[in-house]
């Protein structure tokens, strides 16, 4: 009697899901020899991208990213980037300043304009409202408008300009209105 396995999650049966595996595995080892940034494949509909940990901190070398997401003890290229160096991260609000910090919703990489050579959202000193875009962060290749959730003057700018950021992380510094 032969028995029947149901299909894989991605639709395929299983010795077509073993072979995809067994090719991710075989890309991923010719990535880490590699000086590639990032690589992405897709056949069939199906889609997989490699980033290398300098590619998600750009203040890291190859070399220095993969020491230090070796010396974390993990693959996880975000996690290679240190809070408060290569992302960006900066600390929180004083709040006995009265101060409130509109924090990232995801992690991505943040913009505080809505393109290279246009002026900023915001600026330290400007009035913002809350549901007014204060900026961008690109996750997955898509670019995910980042909304106040208060109305406000702007003290600070907390995130840098095309910085990593986490999610969680405060990206403006606001004294309520």
């Amino acid at each position: 009697m032969v028995e029947e396995r149901p299909p894989t999650p991605l639709g395929h049966d299983r010795g077509e899901a073993d072979e995809l595996m067994a090719l991710i595995d075989r890309l991923e080892a010719l990535f880490e020899r590699s000086e590639l940034a990032e690589l992405e494949v897709e056949s069939s509909g199906t889609g997989v991208i490699l980033r290398s940990p300098a590619a998600l901190a750009p203040g890291l070398d190859r070399q220095a990213a993969s020491a230090l997401a070796a010396s974390l003890g993990t693959t996880d290229p975000a996690a290679a980037s240190p809070a408060g160096v290569e992302t960006g991260e900066s600390p929180a609000p004083d709040e006995s300043l009265g101060l409130h910090a509109v924090l990232a919703p995801l992690t991505g990489i943040f913009y505080t304009a809505p393109a290279p050579d246009a002026s900023p959202y915001l600026e330290p000193g400007s009035d913002v409202r809350e549901g007014q875009v204060i900026g961008l962060i690109e996750a997955m290749k898509l670019f995910n408008e980042i909304k106040s959730d208060i109305t406000g003057t702007v003290v600070r700018i907390a995130a840098e300009n095309g910085t990593l950021v986490k999610a969680k992380q405060p990206l403006i510094e606001v004294e309520p209105a």
